[in-house]
C-alpha cells in the first residue's frame, strides 16, 4: 500500500526540522512538502491535494487560530483530506472550535505527542481513516471545566459511568479499561454502551463516539 501524503505547517524553524525529520522515519507517511504559514499551507493543499495535513495552531500572518481556520478549510473543500492541529498548551475552546460542526477526520493534540512517534503515527492513521483522535490532556479539561454545570448531560451518568468515560477520554481501550477498574471486558462494554445511550451517541461509528462523548457535553450548550 502507498504510503499517506502528508503536508506540514510550523512556522518555527527548528521546531519544523525536526517534526520533518520524525515525519520522515514514519513508513506509513510520505512528506510532500512542509510550510510556514496559512497562505502556504492552503496552496500547498490545493497542489498536493495531500491524504493528511498536520498543522500548528499558531501561524503568521496572525498567530492566533490560523490552523482551526485552515482544518476547517480544508475540511469543507477536501473531504477525503485528515486533519490533525497541534496546540502548546490545552485550550478548549479551541478544540471546540474544530469540532463543533463534526469530528469526523480531524485531530487535536498537543506538541509534546508530537515527541511520542507511536502516538503521532496513530493519530495520523486513525484521522487518515475518517476518525477522530483528541488529545487525553484537553478532554481533561474539558470535562472538569463542564462537569460543574448543572445542564450538562454529564450529570445523568452514574459515578461508574464516569469513571468509564474518564478512561475512554485517556485513550485507554476496553481490556485496558477493565483493568484499570478490576472489573469485566462485559460490564465495560455495558457501561459504554450506558454512556452513549445518556449523551445520545447512537448514530456514530465506534471510534467517532468515543471520541464525540467527551464533546457531547459541550455541544449540548450550542
Amino acid at each position: 500500500m502507498a504510503p499517506l501524503r502528508l503536508v506540514f505547517a510550523e512556522d518555527n524553524l527548528l521546531v519544523r526540522e525536526g517534526v520533518t525529520a520524525l515525519l520522515n522515519e514514519l513508513p506509513d507517511i510520505e512528506l510532500v512538502e512542509a510550510v510556514s504559514d496559512l497562505p502556504s499551507l492552503m496552496a500547498a493543499v490545493a497542489t498536493h491535494l495531500p491524504d493528511l495535513v498536520l498543522t500548528d495552531i499558531r501561524m503568521p500572518p496572525s498567530q492566533t487560530n490560523e490552523g482551526i481556520v485552515a482544518a476547517k478549510q480544508i475540511r469543507a473543500q477536501h473531504p477525503a483530506t485528515g486533519v490533525v492541529v497541534l496546540s502548546q498548551y490545552v485550550e478548549e475552546d479551541y478544540a471546540f472550535e474544530l469540532l463543533e460542526n463534526g469530528a469526523a477526520g480531524l485531530g487535536y493534540l498537543l506538541k509534546e505527542r508530537v515527541t511520542q512517534r507511536e502516538e503521532l503515527e496513530r493519530a495520523l492513521l486513525e484521522v487518515s481513516r475518517g476518525s477522530s483522535v483528541l488529545d487525553p490532556l484537553v478532554v481533561e479539561g474539558l470535562l472538569a471545566r463542564k462537569a460543574t454545570d448543572a445542564q450538562s448531560p454529564l450529570r445523568t451518568l452514574t459515578s461508574r459511568e464516569h469513571e468509564v468515560l474518564r478512561e475512554m477520554a485517556r485513550g485507554s481501550s476496553n481490556a485496558m479499561i477493565a483493568k484499570t477498574l478490576f472489573t469485566s471486558l462485559r460490564s465495560v462494554e455495558k457501561h459504554i454502551s450506558a454512556v452513549f445511550q445518556k449523551l445520545g451517541l447512537v448514530e456514530e461509528g465506534e471510534v467517532n463516539r468515543r471520541v464525540m462523548a467527551v464533546l457531547a457535553f459541550v455541544e449540548s450548550d450550542s
